[in-house]
């Protein structure tokens, strides 16, 4: 997360540097040292949709006097201009053409290079030099965002953030939309025909719907995190959340890299990666992220994330081409920062994953305890009389060192009536 005093940040040159380049031919409308002051009217930013810099890393990421600037020598040379039908599908993704120049977006949305700097690396584009590479989508989004700053409604640290956790976001979707559908849809139908010219209608047509749907899937997805918070007793509780978290980790993933073909590897990853979020989502659980032979979810309440570890060990068993799997639970406080989630819970969960026997799930005496106490599984086997009422069976297994832990005692879940 950068901050004014990131290191990172620190490369970016200040506003109206010589050393950031050549200035645009005389009399163009976005001349002007880039630092200078906004137009009144540019914090408003613009009705019309915030757009990204071009696909395919045109983009800027440090201002600076250096050569990593975004007018370094080399990076992005003017004249090296794109296939005109990969152009025309740019503008129609896009909705305007490239005409501004880093220098030149910055000076017409009224931001310092600086700043316009650090909202392109953010976002995860690459420099382009002094290539008039920029459209007018992105001069709007410079001006919403930093006019946010500006009305005080966000940081300037925290625009940044905005920035990023969008990018990052955006970019696995947007390859994986590539990848999964849009290669195999514009295979030419007959021979003579070239992929672009399948492509364009077929973005055209495609655009406006994948636009509409992916508003609403983060609207649903906003709401549900809004409701989060506002059920949160205090700040406190909202940074620093006591939940459940398990990690459930393919067995043996590394020889089966040896061993299949990328495609068939390819194929495997995604079934588990689907099945997994299904899974997670369907039984009221978060998927944080999928790590490939991995995967990381949280759980509000200790019951809903050991049906779910059991319920993924269940599914992969019933499924021949699956390796077994493992999965290891923990409860307590962790700390999210950019949807991802942090602390001593998730190592500990991360460790049981991996000491947990193959097909099985270990837990921590911390969810072992939530469990109890909600009711799910008896405070002991064997001094409980009817165990017919309990969800869950829970066995001890010896203490062992936990690397960066401590000792901790692992305890085994199973479901009541599977051998517990």
């Amino acid at each position: 997360m950068p901050d004014a005093a990131d290191p990172a940040d620190a490369a970016a040159g200040p506003p109206g540097d010589p050393a950031d380049g050549a200035a645009p031919a005389p009399g163009d409308p976005a001349d002007g040292d880039p630092g200078a002051s906004r137009d009144p009217g540019a914090s408003g930013g613009s009705g019309a949709s915030a757009g990204a810099p071009p696909a395919g890393g045109a983009g800027v990421s440090a201002a600076g006097d250096g050569p990593a600037g975004p007018f370094a020598e080399g990076a992005g040379d003017p004249d090296d201009e794109p296939d005109p039908s990969a152009l025309r599908i740019e503008e129609l993704i896009l909705g305007s053409e490239r005409q501004y120049t880093p220098f030149q977006a910055a000076r017409a949305a009224g931001v310092s290079m600086e700043l316009a700097s650090r909202f392109w690396r953010a976002m995860g584009f690459a420099d382009v030099g002094q290539a008039r590479a920029l459209t007018e989508a992105d001069v709007l989004a410079l001006r919403r965002l930093s006019g946010l700053v500006e009305a005080g409604l966000l940081s300037e640290t925290m625009a940044v953030q905005v920035a990023r956790s969008t990018g990052q976001t955006t970019a696995r979707l947007a390859d994986w939309q590539i990848d999964s559908f849009l290669m195999g849809l514009t295979e030419p139908p007959e021979p003579g025909m070239t992929r672009n010219e399948v492509t364009f209608p077929l973005v055209q047509l495609l655009l406006p719907e994948l636009e509409e749907f992916l508003v609403y899937v983060w609207r649903r997805q906003l709401a549900a995190a809004t409701g989060r918070v506002v059920q949160a007793q205090d700040d406190e509780e909202m940074v620093n959340r006591r939940q459940a978290i398990g990690f459930a980790d393919l067995v043996g993933f590394t020889r089966l890299t040896r061993r299949l073909e990328d495609e068939e590897l390819g194929e495997l990853v995604e079934a588990f990666e689907t099945t997994s979020a299904d899974l997670v989502a369907a039984h009221g659980g978060r998927l944080i992220k999928a790590l490939g032979d991995e995967i990381l979810y949280v759980a509000e309440d200790a019951g809903t994330a050991a049906e779910i570890g059991l319920r993924l060990i269940e599914t992969m068993a019933n499924d021949a081409t699956m390796p077994e799997l493992r999965v290891g639970i923990a409860f307590g406080t962790m700390t999210t920062r950019m949807g991802d989630v942090f602390g001593n819970t998730v190592n500990l969960a991360s460790r049981l994953t991996s000491i947990a026997p193959k097909d099985t799930v270990l837990v921590d005496g911390a969810l072992r305890a939530e469990l109890t106490a909600s009711g799910a599984a008896p405070e002991s086997e064997k001094e409980s009389e009817d165990l017919s009422g309990y969800r869950f069976a829970l066995q001890p297994l010896y203490q062992r060192p936990v690397r960066g832990l401590g000792v901790v005692e692992p305890w085994l879940l199973r479901r009541r009536g599977t051998g517990g």
